[in-house]
């Protein structure tokens, strides 16, 4: 089976820079993770969705880069079953001109 969960939008404090520090900004994960289905070893796509917001809430992120590692770190700590996880966090409100984005695909 595979989850997709795309364009997850929320709130967060993520960045380097000083006024990244002070207010929220918006980000977009999009996630696709597999795994092998059975009756007792599915995956709550909600619980994957509130587990993702209240990491970044939480842990408040500098870089892109840690927040998908820790991203990566609790959904496979959690989610054991996992074989394959892909996710993209954006930032689409830090440059006037574009969305920027980073990515990985891990396989487990």
């Amino acid at each position: 089976m595979t989850i997709h969960i795309e364009e997850l939008t929320f709130d967060v404090i993520i960045g380097l820079l000083d006024f990244e520090r002070d207010k929220s900004q918006r980000v977009i994960i999009n996630l696709k993770a597999s795994y092998d289905y059975s009756d007792d070893k599915f995956i709550d796509y909600a619980d994957m969705v509130l587990l993702m917001q209240n990491e970044l809430k939480v842990t408040r992120y500098k870089l892109l880069e840690n927040a998908l590692l820790g991203l990566k770190e609790i959904l496979y700590t959690t989610y054991p079953q996992l074989k394959t996880l892909s996710i993209k966090i954006s930032k689409p409100d830090i440059l006037d001109t574009c969305v920027v984005s980073l990515s990985n695909t891990w396989n487990f």
